[in-house]
């Protein structure tokens, strides 16, 4: 069951965990948060999680970058 969960949490992007995180909560109320709210408000949330997951993405690849620029220097 372990693998599993990092499994979809690698595939999601990790918006819920780096948010539950941040937050101090545990990931399962973040997850229960979105899921709530999104059947609630018709899907915005999801542009919400979306754009998390793009912040994200783009803060690592810079990070990335940025190590692969200093170790070749």
């Amino acid at each position: 069951m372990e693998r599993l969960r990092d499994f979809i949490e690698c595939r999601f992007f990790g918006v819920c965990t780096l948010l539950a995180e941040h937050i101090g909560v545990s990931i399962s109320s973040v997850r229960l948060f979105f899921i709530y709210s999104t059947f609630l408000t018709f899907g915005s949330p999801i542009f919400i999680y979306l754009s998390i997951a793009f912040i994200t993405r783009i803060r690592q690849f810079l990070r990335w970058r940025r190590a692969l620029l200093f170790r070749e220097g």
